[in-house]
Formats: C-alpha cells, structure tokens, sequence
C-alpha cells in the first residue's frame, strides 16, 4: 500500500471534501431534515405539542427554498458553457452519489416553492387537523427529500433509495383520512404496487451491476459502450435489456405510466384532494428528473463534448435507439390512454388523476426527443431538456391550482362528483372563473402557461424530426400529441359546462365562495401566473435553458 493511501488520510479528505464541498450544496435538503426533526419533537415533547406544526413546516420550507433560490441564482453563465468551473457544471457530492449541476439547482427551486403553496393550501383547507398536523408534514418532507435525492441521484443505488424515500412516506399520506374505507384501500393498494415495483426495479439494478461492474450513473455509458464494442454475446445483450427495462419499471410507478399506472387513479379518489396534488406534482417533477438521468447514463457518453469519446457514442447508438423507442411507445400508450379513460369520469379527483397520467406521457416525449437527439444535435437536446423544465414549473401551478380548489370546494359541497358543481357559476362567479382557467391551460390553449409549455414540447419533437433523430418515432410522437390534446378538450370542457350551464340544485345550502377570502387569496395566487406565464414567459424559459445545460 501506499504510504500515503492511509485510513487516516482517507478519513481526512472524505472529512473535508464532505464539509467543503458537499454540505454546501446540500443545504436545501438540510433544512428539510432539520424541519422534520423539530416536528417529530413537537409531536413526542407534551411542552412543543402546543406550536403550530404548519407553521414550523412553513418555516423550514421557507429556509429550504431560500437556499435553493441561492444556489440556483450562483450558477451564472450562459446556457451551454461551462460553470462552476467543471465541464458541463457537474459537481458531484458525497463520493459521487449526488451530483449538483443546474438541472438538479432547478428541480429544488421548484420543489421547495411547489412545498411553499402547499403548506398554505393544507392550512387553508383544514387538512390536515391539528392532532395529526405534526404527523402529516413529517410524511409530507421526508418525501420531498427524497424526491430532491432523485433529482440529484448520481447512483444506481441511490436511485433506488430516493425513489423508496419518496414513496414510502405517501403510501401512509394516501391513507391520512382516517375511518375512510376509500382512504385504507387507497394506502393499501399503493403500498403493494409500490413494494412490487421496488422490487423489480431493484433486481433490475443488480443485473446491470453484475454485468457492467459499476454502479455510477456517469461510468454506466463508457462500461455500456465496453460491452457493446466488445461484441457481446446475446445472453449478456438480453440481461442488459432486462435490466434496463426492470429499472424502467421503478421509473413507470413513479410517471403513472401505462401499464404500471393501476394504483393511481384509486388512490387518488381514495386519498384527500391535498394528497392528489402532492403527488401529481412534486412526484411527477422527481420522477421526470430522475427518468432524464437514467436516462442520458444509459445512451449518452459523459463528457460528450470532451475529446475521444467519438468511438463511445457511436457504440452507444443501438443502446440509445433502444432508450429512445422504449420511452416514446410509453409516452404515446400512456398519453392516448389517460386521455381516453379521463372522458367518462364522474368524480373530479379521479378525472385530475387521469390527467396527471396523459400529462407524464406529453413530458416523456420531450425527454425521448432529447436523448434522440443528445450526440447528433445537442442544442436540440438542451431546448428538449428546457421545455421539460419549462413544463414542470407551470404544471406546479396548473395542477396545484386545480387540486387546491376541488379542496376547497370540497369543505363546502361536501362532494368531489363532477355533478355537485352544477350551476356554481351563479353562487360563486370567481372560482369558476379560475377553475376554467386552470382547465384550459392543462389543455393547452393560448393564451395560457399550458399553451406555451405544451409548444416547447412539441418543438423538441419538430426539432429531432428536422435533425433526422429517430425521425419516424418523433414524427408518430407528435401527431399522437396534437391529437391527443384534441381529446382533452371534450373531459376539461365538460367540468365547466356542468359548472356554467346546468341548472342549480335545489337541495343545494353550501354558502358561496368568495374570492375575497384567504382562501379565495390562495386561489388567486395560483392562477395568475397561469395567465402572467402564457404571455410573458421569457424569464422562466431563460431559466429553464440553464436547466437544459444537462444535455450538453
């Protein structure tokens, strides 16, 4: 052994380099840590139980947010150059299990406001009550941590701890509603879809270490490209394909992509309104996150614009062909199918959740059309990853907004059935107002946020189809698209016609909702920017391109 490859000095430099460089740039997880240890004490010390857990949970997601706003407003440079002072931006943490780069510097910011909305929204809404508020928010952070882990994920095991990070704590989330056979059933059948992909995922992982003998995300491509240039045989081609479609598995549960979306729509019916939104939102985020990783480890060479890598990415070619048609038949299939089996819904919570699945299909074909396009065309890679970025932001405030008020309308119907809004455009003016703004956006319409993040999609897939990346793919993709947002018009449009032109119930004694209210506020604040971001859309899309810096 070298005398200098002590355990004395290896202690030394893992000391410092996890004080010095990857402390720092943890903060955002941190501060969530420390949220959740100040709410289990408050929910086990008889003397804390008399704080208001919303309001430490508020706090600690305020500190969270403001250190990813820091973190995000120091990367300066320009999309596509080098920052931080390392090729791309990557810095990776903690021995290379986390890797912070400007796409995992986004994807917090998003988060941590996403979190900032939502705490307001469950305070305004009464859910959850103050016995059980500790518990709640404790679930609530401990899996917004680990939805940050996926989106900064950097190994193939921890890609699978932050995936079971995030999960586990929203099977018990489903379940909250207590004495509500729907919200048991709702637990319970998360759990099991979730421990069977778990399960899946991780036998997945275990082939593709076995076989390519490393577990880092950036070390995958080169030991793929070893593999394939090596000539390998077809039993080591089949375990590599089980693999990655075992792994790809993990990633489904967590889109609601079909045919792994079984669980979503029962659970969203079973669980409380403020549980769908969470989950529609801050997991999908994580979840689009973690699938464009894997996804790029999978079929890009790292360090694709550095020198000698000609020979890698052209031995990846069948290894990307095989990523990109894998994700574009799921993103097709899961699109049209939401789409269509939204249509004949009659509770709201269950038709939300249907859109949730055909908007995980929109998002997956930019990322196909970015990794089809990642070494022929990488500007058109970058603008595929933007438009991702771009789309998650404002889907935070579509969905959020279309969760928050079947919440709040819930607390005064008493029904989450489409058919209880009828005629509400007479008692409560200014809420049907906002829900239609919020449905016209998810549908895509100018000139709305949806609008113009549903045009960045389907541009990456005009711009692979010019660029001649896996042209057939790309151009089935985005007429699959364009009909597909045809048929979201018919399940949006029906809410708000039974909301406008039906008839007022009789029996109907709920009070009207005023805008001006706290909770009108809220409501208020959430669809502003859906109209503010479909015009002026400039400065969230020049964000958005930093994002995108993954891609080069």
């Amino acid at each position: 052994m070298h005398p200098a490859l002590n355990i004395g000095t290896l202690l030394s430099e893992l000391f410092t380099e996890t004080v010095d460089i990857s402390l720092p740039r943890f903060r955002p997880e941190l501060c969530l840590v420390l949220t959740i240890i100040l709410l289990l004490l408050c929910r086990m010390l008889p003397l804390l139980r008399r704080l208001d857990s919303g309001l430490i949970a508020f706090g600690g997601v305020c500190f969270a947010a403001w250190y990813a706003y820091v973190d995000f407003m120091g990367l300066g440079g320009l999309p596509g150059e080098a920052i931080l002072g390392t090729a791309g931006g990557r810095q990776e943490l903690f021995g290379g299990l986390l890797v912070f780069d400007a796409f995992t510097a986004f994807l917090r910011m998003v988060l941590t406001g996403f979190l900032l909305l939502y705490v307001l929204l469950t305070k305004l809404s009464g859910i959850p009550d103050r016995e059980d508020g500790a518990d709640f928010y404790s679930l609530v952070l401990g899996s917004s941590l680990g939805m940050c882990l996926m989106a900064s994920a950097n190994h193939l095991l921890m890609v699978f701890m932050a995936v079971e990070m995030a999960s586990v704590p929203s099977y018990a989330l489903a379940g909250m509603l207590k004495g509500r056979p729907a919200s048991s059933e709702a637990a319970l059948k998360y759990a099991v879809y979730g421990a069977g992909a778990a399960g899946v995922m991780l036998y997945g992982i275990s082939l593709i270490a076995g076989l390519l003998g490393t577990l880092q995300l950036p070390a995958v491509s080169t030991e793929l490209a070893r593999v394939i240039s090596a000539g390998s045989t077809s039993g080591s081609a089949m375990v590599l394909c089980l693999g990655g479609l075992m792994l790809a598995v993990g990633l489904a549960f967590k889109l609601s992509a079909v045919p792994f979306h079984f669980w979503c729509p029962d659970v969203f019916e079973g669980a409380a309104a403020e549980v769908g939104a969470f989950l529609s939102v801050a997991s999908k985020a994580a979840a689009v996150a973690l699938l464009v990783r894997v996804a790029f480890a999978f079929s890009v060479p790292a360090g694709l614009a550095e020198s000698g890598v000609v020979a890698t990415a052209t031995a990846l070619a069948e290894s990307r062909h095989f990523v990109v048609y894998t994700i574009g038949l799921l993103a097709a299939v899961t699109c049209t199918f939401g789409n269509l089996a939204a249509y004949g819904q009659t509770n709201m919570k269950r038709l939300l959740a249907y859109s949730t699945i055909a908007h995980a299909g929109y998002l997956m074909m930019a990322v196909a059309a970015a990794v089809a396009m990642s070494v022929s065309t990488p500007a058109g890679a970058r603008d595929a990853i933007t438009a991702v970025a771009f789309y998650l932001a404002t889907y935070l405030f579509m969905n959020l907004g279309a969760f928050g008020i079947v919440a709040l309308l819930r607390n005064r119907l008493r029904s989450e059935e489409i058919a209880a809004y009828a005629g509400l455009i007479r008692t409560s003016p200014g809420i049907v107002v906002a829900m239609a703004v919020v449905l016209v956006s998810l549908i895509g319409l100018p000139p709305l946020a949806g609008f113009v993040a549903k045009f960045l999609v389907f541009s990456s897939l005009v711009d692979a189809i010019i660029a001649g990346a896996e042209r057939p793919l790309m151009l089935a993709l985005l007429v699959i698209g364009g009909f597909n947002t045809v048929i979201s018009l018919f399940y949006y449009l029906r809410v708000l016609k039974v909301m406008t032109f039906e008839p007022l119930p009789e029996d109907r004694v709920a009070e009207p909702f005023p805008l001006v209210s706290l909770s009108g506020a809220l409501v208020t604040g959430l669809v502003v920017p859906v109209v503010i971001l479909g015009v002026f859309w400039s400065g969230l899309y020049a964000a958005a391109q930093l994002a995108g810096v993954i891609a080069s």
